[in-house]
């Protein structure tokens, strides 16, 4: 797939009862920057080469079960991996237990609204070349690790026994899945990806190569199930948001360029 047809990846959202609240943890954790949100959220702007930055959305809906995604985070020593394991229990995380043994050597934690993520121990060799955000795994297929490869233009940096990883040719951090069991599904997901064309793209020719690759439209399902912060969105869905399902069914927005 050449990048000159991939989309960019412009956000990771996070669906959140204080948008506000939870901006300011995730803020202080990483240390990146509080920008404006030109779509009525709150939006994080990387300060390293996370190519992405974070949006949370005002969302009334509970959080079901296990989140799909999750952060991993780096360490460059037990110190410095005990020393974000404080930061973020300082600022309002917490441990969780998601049946990671006593053997494993990561700390698992959850933010202020439960969302999970993974303080990795040092010495990690898959994730040696990454930043403090290491990784984004996902729970998905070996399909949909393919579709993503395709639809960003990252390069497959890992591909065995139905586990995939793609990273962006400029860095940053690696975007994992898990492969088979999959994790069952529990309603709409509370992370999803925002893309955008590229600089001078047509949104509708994104749309109709992304279903072309696997995808799926959802407008009026995923703006149905978001309540009143749907009922919001499906005005911007008329002017600048598509709503898709990527081939393993989880939910993405096609932004215009």
């Amino acid at each position: 797939m050449s990048n000159e047809m991939a989309c960019h990846l412009f956000a990771l959202c996070v669906d959140a009862h204080e948008p506000s609240r939870l901006a300011r943890f995730w803020s202080e954790l990483l240390r990146w920057s509080v920008t404006d949100d030109p779509l009525d959220g709150v939006a994080l702007l990387p300060t390293d080469d996370t190519g992405f930055r974070l949006r949370f959305l005002a969302s009334q809906e509970p959080k079901i079960g296990q989140n799909l995604m999750h952060f991993d985070l780096t360490s460059t020593s037990l110190e410095d991996q005990r020393q974000t394991v404080a930061r973020a229990l300082a600022l309002g995380g917490r441990h969780v237990d998601v049946g990671q043994g006593p053997e494993d050597q990561h700390v698992v934690l959850a933010d202020p609204e439960g969302n999970e993520f993974c303080v990795i121990e040092p010495g990690n060799n898959f994730l040696a070349e990454c930043g403090f955000v290491g990784a984004l795994a996902c729970d998905g297929s070996q399909q949909v690790g393919y579709f993503w490869a395709a639809a960003l233009g990252w390069p497959l940096v890992w591909d065995q026994d139905q586990e995939t990883a793609i990273r962006s040719p400029h860095g940053g951090p690696k975007i994992t899945w898990g492969g088979p069991p999959l994790m069952p599904r529990l309603g709409r997901n509370r992370l999803h990806f925002d893309v955008v064309p590229k600089p001078g793209g047509d949104q509708q020719a994104e749309v109709d190569r992304l279903l072309a690759l696997g995808a799926t439209r959802i407008d009026a399902d995923l703006d149905a199930s978001r309540g009143e912060t749907g009922r919001r969105d499906a005005g911007l869905s008329e002017t600048g948001r598509v709503a898709m399902a990527d081939p393993d069914g989880n939910e993405f927005c096609v932004l215009t360029a």
